[in-house]
């Protein structure tokens, strides 16, 4: 298998993979996906056998962002078979799609079971600071723009009012029939998303989207984060 790599910008600014995002988060105690790169189409099929099925595999990119409008995602895949045909079959649409992007290979992890999708995100505004949002998730995230943002550093009851604030909140208390999703947990994952900007002036940016919320515990699925210059040790 390779080694996660870092992507720097011609700014100093230096976008994490994926990979390399998640296992930062892990060390802070936010409960990530278990996520590995594979290089090739071989280390893509074995990572999934030994990681478990049914798998997920994404494209690794720095220049692509949003992985599903270039098909750089498949999910489901429930043979070590359909995880080489997906291979294949993502590296053809991004190069259609994007035949310029640096491609660093795919990442690969099991299919988390899917609850409520929630966006938490982390940006340095000029003028006040690092500010933590919180909202609805998933891929219509900027089409609902139902968000909540808290400068840091937040506190407990900080937390609680941006989840409280979005206009989906009944969503997490249960609709429908549907459970209520852990928002304790949420606010601690906030609160610890707050530290990790206190803690790391370097990291600029943070997107974990989506995270599934579920009746109790929560799981971060995607993540992206920004640093300026070199990471200090998390």
């Amino acid at each position: 298998m390779v080694d996660v790599l870092m992507r720097d910008w011609s700014d100093g600014h230096v976008l994490l993979t994926e990979v390399e995002s998640k296992d930062l988060l892990r060390k802070q105690g936010l409960n990530a996906v278990p996520t590995k790169l594979a290089a090739t189409r071989a280390d893509a099929m074995l990572l999934a056998e030994d990681m478990g099925l049914p798998a997920v595999v994404k494209i690794v990119s720095p220049d692509i962002s949003h992985k599903s409008d270039v098909g750089g995602v498949m999910v489901g895949l429930k043979t070590v078979a359909e995880v080489g045909a997906a291979y294949d079959t993502i590296m053809a649409a991004v190069r259609q799609h994007q035949p310029q992007a640096q491609i660093v290979g795919v990442a690969v992890q099991p299919l988390a079971t899917a609850g409520v999708e929630v966006i938490i995100g982390m940006v340095r505004d000029a003028q006040f600071g690092p500010v933590v949002m919180f909202g609805l998730g998933g891929i219509l995230v900027e089409l609902l723009e139902d968000v909540s943002f808290g400068i840091v550093p937040l506190t407990r009851q900080d937390a609680r009012e941006m989840i409280r604030e979005i206009k989906g909140h009944p969503l997490l208390g249960g609709y429908r029939g549907r459970p209520p999703v852990d928002t304790d947990y949420l606010e601690q994952m906030l609160l610890r998303v707050s530290r990790l900007a206190e803690e790391h002036p370097e990291i600029q940016e943070l997107d974990l989207n989506p995270v599934f919320a579920y009746r109790q515990g929560a799981v971060i699925v995607d993540a992206r984060i920004l640093v300026q210059g070199a990471l200090n040790s998390a």
